[in-house]
C-alpha cells in the first residue's frame, strides 16, 4: 500500500461492520480459569485499541513491531532503556531539549554516559569505544534543521556493534523512512504530526529487531507509560489525514522560506539542507521533502518581542506539527534545559525562532509575517 492508503486502510473489518475501530476502555479483562491465558488481561500490559494503533504505526514505518507510549519522551526513554551500567550513547549537540534533559540528568544516575558531539557526520572509528552501545539522532535536527547522513552513520555504528535510534518526528514516515535506510529503531513524538491537532500526548517506537521489540514490550509493561485507549483511538483517527495535512503544511513552509530568504528584515533562515550543499544532497537522498518546520533570526535592528506580539496567526507556543501554525523561541522554551554553553555548541542562539507551519492559507501567513516585521522595525 502507498502510505495514504495505509494510513486509512490498515484497520478493517471491525465488529458489527463499524468503519472505525471501537474504544476498549476496560482496565481489566476476564480470563478462562482453566488456562488463565489470553491476549488481554490488564490494560497496562495490552489493550485492543492500543494494539490496533500499534499495528498502524508499524505499517506506516514498514516495521514488524510498533509500540505506543503516553508521550514522546516516554517513547524516547523506553528506546534508551536497553542501555546498561557502563554503556555510552552518542547524540548530536543539537537535539530536542527534552531528550537532552533525560540524557544529561537521568542517565548518569543509571551509570550511563551521554556523549554530545557537534557533528554526527564527522564521527569516525576513533569516536567509538567498547562502551558505545547506541547512536541517537535527529535528522533534521531540532531546531537547527541540520542533516545527518543516515546510511553512513548506520554502517559506522553497526561496524562497532552499536544500534541506531532515529527520532523521525519532523519528517514522519511520509517523508523519511529510517528503518529502510538501516536504522534499528524509530521514535516519534506522535503528539506532533501523527496526531496533528495539538490535543493529545503520545509517543511511538517501531523496530524490526525481535530482541529490541521484546525489551520495548517489557518497558511498556514494567514502566507503565502506555497510551490510554481513548488517546489511542484519537491518534488512529488523526493518522488518517497525516499525508494530506503534511502535504499542505510543507507547501506552505516552502513558500514562507522563499519569502523570508528574500526579506531584508531577516538575517538568516534555516531549513533542511540549507546549511551546505552536502547536507542538501544528503537530505535529498534520504527524504522526499523538507517538512514544515523552519527556523530564522530577525535582522539585528528589529525588536523580537514586538514581532512576536504583532503576529496574529502563529501562536507563541511550544510544540509543532498541528494544523495551526506555532512559533517559539527555543532558547527559553523547547531547549531551556540546556546550559548556555550547550545551546551555543548546538547552534541555538538566543535570537533563533522556530516556526511550525500549519494548513492555513499561505497568503494570510505571509501577510501576517510582513505586518509583524513592520511592527518590529
Amino acid at each position: 500500500m502507498h502510505i495514504q492508503t495505509a494510513a486509512v486502510q490498515t484497520l478493517r473489518h471491525h465488529e458489527h461492520g463499524a468503519v472505525v475501530p471501537p474504544i476498549h476502555l476496560a482496565s481489566t479483562f476476564e480470563l478462562d480459569p482453566g488456562s488463565e491465558d489470553g491476549s488481554y488481561a490488564y490494560q497496562r500490559g495490552a489493550n485492543p485499541t492500543r494494539a490496533q494503533l500499534e499495528a498502524v504505526l508499524a505499517t506506516l514505518d514498514g516495521a514488524a513491531h510498533g509500540f505506543a507510549f503516553a508521550s514522546g519522551m516516554a517513547a524516547t526513554a523506553a528506546a534508551l532503556s536497553t542501555l546498561e551500567v557502563g554503556d555510552e550513547v552518542i547524540l548530536p549537540a543539537s537535539v530536542y531539549g527534552g531528550t537532552y534533559r533525560f540524557v544529561d540528568l537521568v542517565l548518569p544516575g543509571r551509570g550511563i554516559t551521554g556523549k554530545f558531539v557537534d557533528d554526527l557526520d564527522a564521527l569516525t572509528d576513533e569516536d567509538f569505544t567498547p562502551a558505545t552501545r547506541a547512536i541517537f539522532m535527529e535528522t533534521p535536527a531540532n531546531p537547527t534543521l541540520r542533516i545527518t547522513d543516515l546510511r553512513r552513520l548506520t554502517e559506522l555504528a553497526h561496524s562497532h556493534g552499536a544500534i541506531v535510534i532515529v527520532d523521525n518526528t519532523f519528517m514522519t514516515p511520509v517523508l523519511q523512512r529510517p528503518l529502510e535506510l538501516g536504522a534499528d529503531v524509530v521514535v516519534q513524538s506522535a503528539t506532533k504530526y501523527l496526531a496533528g491537532h495539538s490535543d493529545l500526548l503520545a509517543g511511538a517506537i517501531t523496530t524490526n529487531d525481535e530482541s529490541l521489540a521484546e525489551a520495548y514490550a517489557l518497558a511498556q509493561k514494567a514502566q507503565g507509560g502506555v497510551l490510554s485507549p481513548g488517546d489511542s483511538f484519537r491518534l488512529i483517527q488523526g493518522i488518517k489525514t497525516l499525508p494530506l495535512r503534511l502535504e499542505r503544511q510543507q507547501a506552505n513552509a516552502v513558500a514562507i522560506v522563499d519569502h523570508l530568504r528574500a526579506h531584508h528584515d531577516i538575517a538568516q533562515v534555516w531549513y533542511p539542507g540549507s546549511h551546505s550543499e552536502d547536507e542538501a544532497r544528503i537530505h535529498a537522498g534520504q527524504a522526499t521533502g523538507t517538512g514544515a518546520v523552519l527556523s530564522f533570526e530577525l535582522a539585528p535592528a528589529l525588536d523580537r518581542v514586538a514581532f512576536l506580539r504583532a503576529l496574529r496567526y502563529p501562536g507563541y507556543a511550544v510544540s509543532l506539527g498541528g494544523v495551526e501554525s506555532l512559533i517559539c523561541r527555543p532558547a527559553t522554551m523547547t531547549h531551556e534545559a540546556m546550559t548556555p554553553q550547550a545551546r551555543e555548541n548546538a547552534g541555538i542562539s538566543d535570537e533563533l525562532l522556530r516556526l511550525s507551519v500549519g494548513i492555513e492559507d499561505v497568503a494570510d501567513l505571509l501577510e501576517d509575517l510582513d505586518q509583524a516585521l513592520a511592527a518590529a522595525r
